[in-house]
């Protein structure tokens, strides 16, 4: 059985909330909102592919 990457884990259940954020922020009709959300979205799975790469290259996944 393979083991649970915690890290990047975390990642992808962040990157899913900020995602439901952005419709919540367009719900509410909030532009910084919506942006913001965008922005961290983009940071968030960058940083995940990031962590990901350089797990792979030291042989952890």
């Amino acid at each position: 059985m393979k083991q649970i990457k915690w890290t990047l884990l975390l990642y992808a259940i962040l990157a899913a909330a900020l995602i439901a954020g952005i419709g919540v922020a367009i719900a509410e009709q909030s532009i910084i909102g919506t942006l913001a959300c965008i922005i961290a979205v983009i940071l968030v799975m960058g940083m995940g592919f990031k962590t990901k790469k350089r797990m792979r290259e030291n042989g952890q996944l």
